[in-house]
């Protein structure tokens, strides 16, 4: 048996299957898809745990100000954020389809090219993210009183921004194998270090929101050293080896054709974000702290269909490089099924409980009040949010991520601004303009359907040979 640290001869091939790697071209539908998922789901609520604690933290220790700063700088952070993330996920898209084809050495250059990329992009992202700082949150209409903790909070997230980067670089290209286990327990790994630190450096050294903000790239930089350290040491052809760190051109442009649609249509709809940010921010500061505590429900209340929209797009990738079709579509009715059934689950007692729930981060009477508005009246639509999500990933799964862009863009960004104008306009309430999210969702699954119904899903696969067999569809 070979050492697993030697450096990989290329006159031989390079062997794919490995104990954590899952080709998802043969075996049950459904098992591939749960088990993928349910690990990337559990990691995910981890993740959005320890983010959950910042703003318990911030909420219960250090004011009101501190925690509406914290809870309400997410647009400003995923727009840079959304951006990598659509360029990591066409990094995905191409590994998965060349692994589902066994294409070898493909894999191994596009892992290479994907990692160059995202260290060139990570001095950029910091460089970028400090300096639009202050035109953001005037940008924001961010009140006078929540200013200071704003900028203290994000210039110490962008300083340490490379570490979320190559976590999620690195966690991309072990799923696109279908390994969604090691990523989870480095998000576990990175939730308990993130906690620890929180409390630590708020009510030990009373740091307030810099204290939060500094526990959060500590333990990004955590995770992201865990991860490559697993690349480094894989012995398949998704090992990372410093000679190989080169940009290999046919790589990064079958990585932009379908990360550059996904990455503009992610910064875009960020950016939309921060006009939605600016009507609640009209109303106030409890107003705001509000709208925190219900995105932190919501960001759970949308894992289990994320987490299982990638599911479909590692699933959708892998067979179409081997040019499965139909076992590609019966993937994607399982997963519209699955995510339907656990957003289900989920959004029966968050609006049941909604009151106890925003009180948890929040008990002043004001924000609870706010804050369980927006549960009771919007969670209904997240099982409207299942079809545009599924649908999505499985086209990206297929490489066409230009579709899905101008889908989103039209729904959240366009259709959404005119709403916003038209109703802010119309009446001075807040749950109007809370309810443009519903109304792009519902927008968004439409168009998604029609397209995703008409298209042929095998048309825009990235391989251009069929190298396996077709295999029988099993359910």
């Amino acid at each position: 048996m070979p050492n697993k640290h030697h450096l990989h001869d290329h006159s031989r091939p390079l062997t794919l299957k490995r104990k954590k790697d899952v080709d998802m071209t043969q075996g049950n539908i459904t098992r591939h898809i749960i088990s993928f998922a349910l690990p990337l789901l559990i990691g995910n609520i981890f993740q959005q745990l320890y983010n959950t604690v910042d703003t318990w933290v911030v909420g219960n220790y250090v004011s009101n100000a501190a925690f509406s700063a914290v809870g309400t700088v997410g647009p400003v952070i995923n727009m840079l954020i959304g951006f990598f993330m659509g360029l990591s996920s066409g990094a995905g898209v191409v590994i998965s389809q060349y692994y589902g084809a066994k294409r070898h050495e493909d894999v191994s250059r596009t892992v290479h090219t994907a990692l160059v990329m995202t260290a060139i992009l990570g001095v950029l992202f910091t460089v970028v993210g400090i300096s639009m700082i202050p035109t953001m949150l005037r940008f924001m209409k961010t009140p006078a009183d929540v200013l200071p903790e704003s900028t203290a909070y994000l210039t110490i997230y962008f300083s340490g921004i490379a570490g979320l980067m190559f976590y999620n670089i690195g966690a991309g290209i072990l799923r696109a194998v279908g390994d969604s286990q090691r990523p989870f327990y480095f998000l576990v790994v990175c939730a308990v270090i993130n906690t620890v630190l929180d409390l630590v450096f708020v009510l030990v050294f009373h740091m307030g929101v810099e204290g939060v903000a500094l526990a959060t790239i500590i333990a990004q930089g955590v995770s992201a050293i865990l991860v490559i350290i697993t690349l480094m040491r894989a012995d398949s052809s998704i090992k990372v080896r410093f000679r190989c760190l080169r940009i290999h051109w046919p790589m990064l442009k079958k990585i932009f054709i379908v990360g550059i649609p996904a990455a503009l249509q992610m910064a875009i709809t960020s950016f939309s974000n921060v006009f939605v940010q600016s009507y609640i921010n009209f109303f106030g500061s409890d107003c705001m702290s509000g709208w925190t505590a219900y995105a932190k429900v919501d960001q759970l209340l949308f894992l289990p269909m994320q987490s299982i929209s990638l599911a479909a797009t590692t699933f959708v990738g892998q067979n179409l490089g081997c040019n499965q079709v139909d076992r590609a579509k019966a993937g994607v009715r399982k997963s519209l099924i699955l995510a339907m059934i656990s957003t289900a689950i989920l959004m029966v007692p968050v609006i049941a409980f909604s009151s106890p729930v925003v009180a948890f981060f929040n008990d002043k009477a004001e924000v609870v009040e706010f804050g369980s508005l927006f549960l009771r009246w919007l969670s209904p639509f997240y099982l409207v949010c299942c079809f545009n999500q599924i649908y999505s990933g499985a086209l990206r799964g297929a490489g066409n991520s230009k579709a899905t862009m101008v889908i989103m863009v039209s729904s959240f960004v366009v259709f959404r601004q005119i709403y916003l104008y038209a109703m802010s306009h119309i009446c001075n309430e807040v749950l109007p303009i809370a309810m443009s999210y519903p109304a792009g969702w519902i927008l968004c699954s439409v168009i998604t359907m029609i397209y995703y119904s008409k298209v042929n899903l095998g048309k825009s696969r990235l391989v251009d040979d069929n190298d396996c067999a077709p295999q029988s569809v099993k359910s």
